[in-house]
């Protein structure tokens, strides 16, 4: 990713939780109790270019700064739900940018089922948005024509990796037709 893609920073600015590992003094304003020390085992939702740097930071051979937790995006109960149906959740509300936060986070953790079920997920949400996004007549920007009420959520829900091969799918579809329409011309 380049320095300047906007999904890569606003992927860094989401939060995460962690666990500290040790007593801070002073740093109590990162769990609104400004002025006083961080106890040690205190949950703290942190961005996550803070929350990796200081994860992988040493205090002793054994010992890091923080505990990194799975984020709820990636909690459990969201892994069955997708494992039940892909097509159902709603990633937008759970990160814009579920695609970059999950593989952020996966670079950090080794969980090879979540890893699976991602790439399921990946598969066939990209195959539901490539059809929405010929059969729709609503432009790249999303809005209604594919499937009816049901489309029409699924499309709300896409991440920002998902709505932007709908608008490269879309656009694409739509070159073709015009396309198309030339070559009948002549």
């Amino acid at each position: 990713m380049s320095y300047y893609d906007i999904d890569a920073i606003l992927t860094d600015a989401q939060k995460v939780p962690c666990t500290f590992n040790l007593n801070l003094p002073q740093l109590g304003y990162l769990d609104s109790a400004p002025g006083r020390p961080l106890p040690n085992g205190t949950k703290v939702d942190l961005p996550l270019w803070l929350a990796e740097r200081l994860a992988v930071s040493q205090l002793t051979p054994n010992t890091s700064l923080i505990t990194l937790d799975l984020p709820p995006s990636l909690s459990p109960r969201v892994m069955n739900a997708l494992k039940a149906d892909p097509k159902s959740v709603d990633l937008r509300s759970l990160a814009a940018n579920f695609y970059g936060l999950a593989e952020r986070i996966l670079e950090l953790f080794e969980e090879e089922d979540v890893c699976d079920v991602l790439l399921e997920t990946w598969r066939v949400r990209a195959g539901e948005v490539g059809d929405h996004a010929v059969s729709t007549g609503a432009g790249a920007k999303g809005g209604g024509g594919a499937g009816g009420g049901e489309g029409v959520e699924f499309l709300r829900g896409l991440s920002e990796e998902e709505r932007e091969i709908f608008r490269r799918a879309h656009d694409s579809s739509k070159a073709m037709r015009v396309w198309m329409g030339e070559m009948k011309k002549k």
